[in-house]
């Protein structure tokens, strides 16, 4: 049996202990006695192991994007995302016409459906856009922006394969109450999202439903002292699960620090949102036929607009410890338990726990590097 003798590992409910864990087929057989283990996997004496991390809001990197509409794209993200500890994610589309939107949720299914052991897990699908507000379209092209519909939405998640686990939606939109009831009935998570609503409209958005908030400051409403907005309530509601891309750029130190000291442990979220330049290094990409110029970790397209992110998710992670004041276990709880929570999938993911998935980042306590990533009981990446 493989598994690990006398290391550090973050137990679900024990926190970081020194202690043996071992796994087969996928799954994690038991955690304490080291016996059983007769195929050792040697670590480094400054190496904690950690539940895999999970990106449920990421569009692309190393060239590919979940737009593209190609199986090579979606294998091209699942492969490139494990040097960050990854093992799950969502793939994340965006705003573009009814066509592109099509073939690439059909692309996303078609992947699936290969059940592939390489790279991160394509866990489902994130929908942002085209339901969004013109106002807050942010890097969206804005002649794809609709209204939405429950027939046209359904179209698309047959496509999928019946895998869209969240849809960003502005509330205040023509249409908006509606679809977020139906989304709720689905069990579909609404994110309040590229919205202009007001406090009043968020909260009707949360009676009705809605889950989340997309990119928590990005893309919606500000906080104001007489209009709080999106930001504002996002804070203020503790039933909102927060998405935040700490990448110091698109989110100040004190707004991350603000967010995380306001909501609830299990409800901030760290997203990468990065695009196909991750990986790439400085220079110039596309998003959505759009230029993207990449300079010294800031993607943004000619205007100057923020154009996602080329964060890594364990980035996401030593940031908020080294800057927000944030514990490894906590800043661990906000890239694994809190989406596999918010996902609905925390009984199999999100912890390390016996019989839960054997999905492993294990990192090195001082400076956050990633050194090897296990998902499935596989190992799909190693420094």
């Amino acid at each position: 049996m493989k598994g690990f003798k006398n290391v550090e590992i973050y137990v679900e409910g024990k926190g970081i202990i020194k202690t043996s864990l071992g796994f087969e087929n996928g799954v994690i057989s038991f955690i304490g006695d080291a016996n059983e283990i007769t195929e050792p996997i040697e670590l480094p004496e400054n190496a904690v192991v950690l539940p895999g991390f999970i990106d449920q809001h990421i569009h692309g990197s190393a060239t590919a994007d979940a737009i593209d509409g190609s199986v090579k794209s979606i294998e091209t993200i699942a492969t490139s995302i494990a040097c960050e500890g990854t093992t799950s994610f969502l793939a994340t589309t965006m705003t573009q016409s009814v066509e592109n939107i099509s073939k690439a949720l059909k692309s996303i299914a078609d992947y699936r459906a290969l059940n592939s052991k390489e790279g991160a897990e394509v866990v489902g699908v994130n929908f942002e856009g085209p339901y969004i507000n013109v106002a807050k379209a942010g890097a969206h092209p804005v002649e794809y922006i609709v209204n939405p519909t429950i027939e046209e939405f359904e179209m698309y998640n047959e496509l999928s394969g019946n895998c869209i686990k969240v849809v960003t939606i502005a509330p205040e939109l023509d249409g908006g109450k509606e679809f977020i009831e139906y989304l709720a009935s689905k069990s579909i998570n609404a994110s309040i999202g590229h919205s202009t609503a007001k406090y009043e409209q968020v909260v009707d958005a949360v009676k009705r439903g809605a889950k989340q908030v997309t990119h928590t400051y990005n893309a919606q409403s500000s906080y104001g002292h007489r209009e709080i907005g999106v930001a504002g309530s996002a804070l203020l509601i503790d039933e909102l699960a927060c998405e935040i891309i700490c990448d110091t750029i698109h989110v100040s130190i004190p707004a991350i620090q603000m967010l995380i000291k306001n909501k609830p442990h299990d409800k901030v979220i760290l997203i990468t949102d990065s695009m196909r330049a991750k990986n790439l290094g400085d220079g110039v990409s596309d998003l959505a036929g759009q230029k993207v110029y990449v300079k010294n970790g800031e993607a943004r397209l000619a205007d100057g607009t923020l154009a996602g992110s080329v964060l890594k998710l364990s980035d996401a992670v030593k940031n908020v410890v080294k800057h927000c004041g944030v514990s490894l276990t906590e800043a661990c709880d906000f890239a694994s338990a809190n989406p596999a929570k918010n996902l609905g999938l925390y009984d199999t993911i999100g912890s390390i726990k016996v019989g839960k998935k054997a999905n492993f980042a294990i990192l090195d306590k001082e400076n956050f590097n990633v050194l090897l990533t296990i998902r499935d009981g596989n190992v799909i990446y190693k420094a």
